[in-house]
């Protein structure tokens, strides 16, 4: 259907800067060189594998890789498998050197033949290009990783071009996240003419990749046919026009495939004729349980439609509505067949949807009659007293979680007021805590509630 190319990598890699002569311990140490410049000592298999193969190729060595290997390599000792190798660029909680692509070379030798690592976690590295060829090469090679995380590392349409041809043939790789590389409309394309070929792949994460309308129908065409896929992120494409083209056609995508559990669709411009659209596709589809259309230009008109469907559909359960515009109708639609209709909708998100105290407490109210809807997420919308009242008497009554909503109730000289509380679908989409655990479930609900992938 697309071209996707008749290799799986090209020829050789693109071309790696000169490798300056070996620096003395004294310079080369960074942020994890013990104090005094002397060589660290090594104790793991794959501390040593790394650190002696960066004399050998004269590449400088990253502490910060050193010091990770480490970790994993104590781990090992234990006799666990299964591990994720976590070198995130963007760590807190200690000093960071980032992962370049000549870094990210020297990784995937080590790591080829390794049989107790499955997961990568790269994310908020430098590793570009560069390092795309040898993510390529890695999955090519390595018949046990079955979760790779590349997000925000300045890949760009020809890497992203490399990372798709090589999984044509890669029957391991569960879970993708290319998040925030700009590979475009041309290595969107890729990805998709990929889809078609591979059948093992079980999420995909492209969003803010700065996809283009071509890309983004090409994936809707795709997953008609795909049967593996249960879960794809297609934010922010680059979309011009209004006539919502890209809405239409994912909406006959759900029409068609019922294997697809999972879809992000933020920031695609959709309007109360593009969530019609999805509706009535939902009439039809049995199989999609997490639906993110947040930060669109949905109103109370498109809620209509949305609360009709929620009366006959049984298999939604998660609902992600943030950053729209429904109000207090739109609020009371939804209320009224939650209240009187659907038992399926587990999680509803309404955050920033100038929503005001009648809305949310008819949300409220639903909440009593409804027994199955558990997690409900309202701060940045309008509230009164009322309001306040309403959802700390559902927290007293132990009918909605502390874990479970974005806010908490509090008094002060005898009036009740509402806190904003660290909850959410996917608080930690983007960035990890600095302290506490890493992905708290009650962070991340969306994941907990319907989990594609393994990972967040």
């Amino acid at each position: 259907m697309w071209d996707g190319g008749s290799e799986a990598a090209p020829a050789g890699p693109p071309p790696l800067p000169p490798a300056p002569a070996p620096a003395p311990a004294a310079t080369r140490a960074r942020s994890w060189a013990p104090a005094g410049g002397s060589a660290p000592e090594i104790i793991g298999h794959l501390q040593e594998n790394y650190y002696n193969l960066c004399v050998e190729k004269s590449q400088k060595i990253n502490y910060f890789i050193l010091h990770k290997l480490q970790e994993v390599d104590k781990e090992i000792e234990k006799g666990l498998e299964g591990l994720t190798l976590s070198i995130a660029g963007n760590s807190c909680l200690m000093p960071v050197e980032r992962v370049t692509g000549e870094d990210f070379w020297i990784l995937s030798r080590i790591l080829k033949k390794n049989l107790y690592i499955n997961g990568l976690d790269v994310r908020y590295n430098l590793i570009s290009d560069i390092g795309a060829y040898y993510a390529a090469r890695l999955l090519q090679k390595q018949h046990k990783l079955t979760y790779l995380n590349l997000m925000f590392n300045d890949i760009g349409p020809e890497g992203g071009e490399l990372i798709a041809k090589a999984l044509h043939k890669n029957t391991t790789l569960k879970y993708l996240r290319m998040t925030g590389n700009k590979i475009e409309n041309k290595g969107g394309m890729f990805f998709a003419a990929m889809l078609q070929i591979n059948s093992s792949l079980e999420k995909l994460d492209l969003g803010d990749c700065d996809l283009g309308m071509q890309s983004v129908i090409a994936f809707a065409t795709v997953l008609t046919q795909n049967q593996t896929i249960k879960g794809i992120n297609l934010n922010r494409p680059i979309l011009y026009g209004e006539q919502e083209e890209s809405t239409v056609h994912l909406g006959h995508m759900l029409k068609e495939n019922h294997c697809l559990v999972e879809l992000h669709m933020c920031k695609h411009n959709i309007k109360n004729c593009g969530i019609k659209q999805l509706c009535d596709a939902l009439y039809l589809n049995g199989s999609l349980r997490y639906l993110d259309v947040s930060c669109n230009k949905i109103t109370r008109d498109g809620m209509v439609y949305l609360a009709d469907v929620l009366k006959t559909n049984t298999t939604l359960e998660v609902l992600d509505l943030s950053f729209n515009r429904i109000e207090n109708a739109g609020a009371k639609y939804l209320s009224e067949t939650l209240a009187s209709h659907n038992r399926s909708l587990k999680a509803l998100s309404v955050v920033s949807n100038n929503i005001e105290g009648e809305g949310l407490v008819a949300l409220s109210q639903s909440m009593k009659i409804n027994p199955t809807l558990s997690n409900v997420y309202i701060w940045g919308n309008k509230f009164d007293e009322a309001t306040c009242v309403a959802y700390s008497e559902l927290m007293q009554m132990g009918r909605l979680k502390p874990d479970n909503t974005d806010v908490e109730a509090f008094v002060v000289d005898g009036h009740v007021y509402l806190a904003e509380v660290s909850n959410g679908l996917k608080k930690h989409y983007y960035w990890r805590p600095t302290y506490g655990a890493a992905c708290r479930h009650s962070a991340n609900a969306g994941f907990t509630l319907v989990p594609v992938g393994g990972h967040l």
